[in-house]
């Protein structure tokens, strides 16, 4: 019998702790077999954040460090810097890099710096139990905003691709989704472009990957994709922000 499906090698046959469906899952089985694909796992250190995925470094079968909250980007900056001929990406919540390490991504950007950047944005600080993020959708219920995010209180969700696009040193920005068939080629796809910006070593790559969060939405996991789809993606459209050489 022929086998059409497994587990990619640079990801560890380990069980996630994540909860019913996270799509953070999802997430990690692209970036492995994207650096599968791209036979550069001997040479892949990826950067671990704080957040949900703070284990990171159980399930990646490559090199991984593991950095303080939102300064991933610092410590992948000073991998790549030192060690050029690394393939080094981060995989950062949107709480590690759009709150705490927002001045981090910003000038990592902005420098230019040679790494991918692997950006989950579930709309929601999720560890720490719930609480609105700087990605929380203006009405959207949580732990500090139960009566919804009001823009004369919390101000706007604030959009990484868009707030990037202009910076000289972002090579490639995409935004892309996990909640269905369709959206999860196209997020391997921009994935895999945005390694392979790495290995052209045209400068900074980022993918925002709109990810469901059930347990602090509230919701079952098939509702929960329903949500990300009906709102999440209406304030963050989907595609390419920029690629080298062009920006929308």
């Amino acid at each position: 019998m022929r086998k059409v499906f497994s587990r990619p090698e640079s990801l560890r046959d380990v069980p996630f702790h994540y909860c019913p469906g996270c799509t953070h899952g999802v997430i990690h089985r692209l970036v492995a077999e994207v650096i599968d694909e791209l036979g550069v796992r001997d040479i892949a250190v990826g950067v671990g954040p704080v957040g949900c995925s703070v284990f990171t470094y159980e399930y990646f079968d490559c090199d991984m460090f593991q950095g303080s909250h939102g300064r991933a980007p610092a410590v992948a900056t000073g991998i790549k810097r030192v060690l050029p001929d690394r393939v080094v990406f981060t995989y950062q919540g949107d709480g590690d890099l759009a709150a705490i390490g927002t001045g981090e991504i910003v000038h990592a950007a902005a420098r230019g710096e040679k790494f991918t950047v692997i950006f989950v944005n579930n709309a929601i600080y999720a560890m720490t139990g719930g609480q609105m993020a700087p990605t929380t959708l203006l009405g959207q219920v949580t732990k500090t905003t139960p009566y919804g995010r009001d823009k004369e209180i919390n101000g706007f969700p604030v959009k990484i691709c868009e707030m990037l696009a202009p910076l000289d040193g972002s090579a490639y920005l995409a935004r892309v989704a996990v909640h269905n068939p369709k959206n999860i080629i196209n997020a391997k796809k921009a994935i895999k472009k945005a390694f392979q910006v790495q290995l052209d070593g045209l400068g900074f790559a980022l993918v925002e990957v709109l990810s469901a969060c059930p347990t602090n939405w509230g919701l079952d996991p098939a509702s929960a994709m329903r949500w990300l789809a009906e709102n999440m993606i209406p304030y963050y459209p989907l595609g390419e922000y920029k690629t080298p050489g062009r920006t929308l």
